[in-house]
């Protein structure tokens, strides 16, 4: 049986959102640790990797500290702000590709009533 590369792909996004979206909660749920650093996801990269991954092998996305914000004096750099808006442009980006997937649905259902 052969399989959809679109869907795929498309299932390597919906991972990484996911993965970004556990770790803008996590970011926000160490706020208040000391020395913390927010960490995140290289989006760009991981759908690179998802691209790639046809050979069935499972890369994980690389996950590193964001470099270039602002510590506070207990050493955390973590702003609520800047994560909320993380959060809603990661949501959106997850929403748009289940809208996608079930778009290739839909063309797999119509195909197959086509086909009868």
């Amino acid at each position: 049986m052969a399989t959809n590369p679109l869907l795929q792909v498309l299932e390597g996004y919906l991972q990484a959102t996911t993965e970004r979206q556990q770790l803008i909660v996590s970011n926000m749920a160490n706020i208040d640790t000391p020395g913390y650093h927010a960490r995140d996801l290289n989006f760009e990269q991981a759908l690179q990797r998802a691209e790639g991954g046809a050979d069935g092998m499972q890369l994980s996305p690389v996950v590193q500290e964001v470099q270039g914000l602002p510590e506070r004096a207990d050493g955390n750099d973590v702003n609520i702000d800047r994560e909320s808006m993380l959060l809603s442009e990661t949501q959106i980006q997850y929403q748009l590709g289940v809208q996608l997937v079930k778009g290739q649905f839909q063309q797999l259902l119509t195909a197959i009533k086509d086909s009868n």
